[in-house]
């Protein structure tokens, strides 16, 4: 078994490594903003960016032999489980981001680390140490500034922040769900599967909600799916493993960064000082929330 030190030594990242970390996270920092240009509804909006990427994602998959077939039926039940859960995870983020600032929206989305963080700490029962602690405050103070900012703007506002927050413990269920069969299946052929599970769910979803599923307008749903589906997931599928938690952690933050200049100049959301300064700290908690915990590179997301 490896430490920790050598676990460090192991990480050799060159430039095109980095390159392809940072843009795959402002790729995915895009993905809010197609969803706001998307003519059809938010959850219909997630349906089709998973269902326009099946066919790139199982090419991917054989492309890399990655085997697509003769799993445990245990196995498929946990993956359509998985796929299940994501689709909840992806229906109310979206929904999130037709209802708050996308800044908020790109921050609570990935508040799944922390929640991770906080979830190991209770399963191995034993005491946070200092930077632990610090994360879970900061996130809670952040949090509780950009909750209380919304409220004074819009209920509805605060309400889209709700449905980001609930997004990021669908994303907890499905990556504790993913993490026993990770080993099992590829990267591609993970994403592959767990999409097509979540397919149906999100169609059940937005024909309950009422959406217009069917849209006019193509070319924000294909720009979805390939910012956030490939460009962005197949980046970080590749990045990931060449860098440490920290690193990671600390590009995670171009997200809201890139999604705070987007809202900036094709909504006009502007950023107060008190929304800064909560960013900045539940940006904070996330960073030390990846440099506390292992990073799981499977999420589709």
């Amino acid at each position: 078994m490896t430490n920790s030190s050598d676990a460090a030594l192991s990480f050799r990242p060159s430039p095109k490594h980095f390159l392809a970390l940072l843009t795959g996270n402002i790729a995915l920092a895009l993905g809010p903003w197609f969803v706001r240009l998307a003519d059809s509804g938010p959850v219909s909006a997630g349906l089709w960016r998973l269902a326009l990427a099946l066919p790139l994602l199982a090419f991917f998959a054989l492309r890399g032999r990655e085997p697509m077939w003769g799993y445990a039926r245990r196995d498929w039940w946990i993956i359509v489980a998985a796929g299940v859960v994501f689709a909840l995870d992806l229906a109310s983020w979206h929904v999130g981001i037709e209802m708050t600032k996308l800044g908020n929206a790109t921050l609570f989305g990935n508040s799944g680390s922390l929640i991770l963080m906080v979830w190991g700490l209770v399963t191995m029962h034993r005491r946070p140490h200092l930077r632990e602690f610090a994360a879970v405050a900061m996130a809670l103070g952040g949090a509780g500034l950009l909750l209380g900012r919304s409220m004074e703007i819009d209920a509805r506002t605060l309400a889209g922040d709700l449905f980001c927050i609930l997004a990021g413990l669908f994303y907890v269920v499905y990556i504790l769900l993913v993490q026993g069969i990770r080993g099992r299946f590829g990267s591609w052929s993970l994403l592959f599967w767990s999409s097509l599970a979540g397919v149906p769910v999100m169609l059940v979803t937005a024909l309950v909600l009422g959406e217009a599923v069917w849209p006019t307008n193509w070319w924000p749903l294909i720009g979805l799916m390939f910012a956030s589906q490939i460009v962005g997931q197949g980046l970080l599928v590749y990045s990931l493993r060449h860098f440490p938690p920290l690193v990671i952690g600390l590009v995670l933050l171009t997200q809201p960064a890139v999604s705070v200049l987007v809202g900036w100049l094709a909504f006009n959301e502007v950023l107060a000082l008190p929304d800064a300064i909560g960013m900045t700290l539940v940006g904070a908690a996330l960073v030390l929330a990846r440099s506390a915990e292992p990073v799981d590179e499977s999420k589709p997301d």
